[in-house]
């Protein structure tokens, strides 16, 4: 969750290094799976960079609370370091180090769980949320908030598309991702939709 490009990928704009959301989502997720997204946005935990669906990954956990790697099913979220976001506490995040110390939170809605993995229609309460933050000691120094929603295959075209975000994943828009890299001292902001929330506009 990291290279970036400017037009599709959630944890991967600008021209540097960024974790895959589709990954994080991926295994995240299996956040979908449960997840992360990022990062994600994907990762999940998290998935492919071509890919047309949300992330998704194996083995959720169904007796409540955090697991060992941050992920926590119940509440539909992750916190913790990067490092456990592939669901490989190996000081690596999918095989890559650079990120590995940096922190993650993940959240996504009952809505976008619900469809899923539980066969529900998708609706547009359907929402995922990442916010990774390496401006710790031994972080990247390289910050960025995505958020993701539902829109159907119509996208633009979509009753809500939302203005000033971008498509991922065939049916999904960003509606936000923006952040900060500390190593070139440059902020950016790739998406900013307006309205910025969650929910059916």
């Amino acid at each position: 969750m990291k290279k970036r490009r400017t037009t599709k990928h959630v944890t991967h704009h600008h021209a540097r290094q960024k974790v895959n959301y589709d990954k994080v989502l991926y295994y995240g997720l299996l956040i979908l799976g449960v997840f992360v997204v990022s990062f994600f946005v994907g990762k999940t935990v998290l998935f492919s960079n071509q890919s047309t669906d949300p992330p998704t990954v194996e083995g959720t956990n169904t007796s409540g609370g955090f697991d060992q790697y941050g992920y926590n099913y119940q509440a539909r979220i992750f916190v913790g370091p990067a490092d456990g976001v592939d669901r490989e506490l190996d000081g690596n995040v999918w095989g890559d180090p650079t990120y590995a110390k940096d922190h993650l939170v993940m959240k996504w809605s009952k809505a976008w769980d619900d469809a899923r993995f539980h066969q529900a229609a998708w609706t547009p309460e359907a929402w995922v949320d990442n916010e990774w933050n390496g401006m710790l000691q031994n972080g990247s120094k390289v910050s960025e908030h995505v958020k993701i929603i539902w829109v159907g295959s119509a996208l633009e075209n979509s009753q809500y598309w939302r203005a000033g975000g971008y498509p991922i994943w065939g049916q999904f828009e960003v509606i936000m991702d923006q952040g900060f890299d500390k190593n070139s001292m440059t902020h950016y902001s790739n998406a900013h939709a307006t309205p910025n929330g969650y929910g059916g506009k």
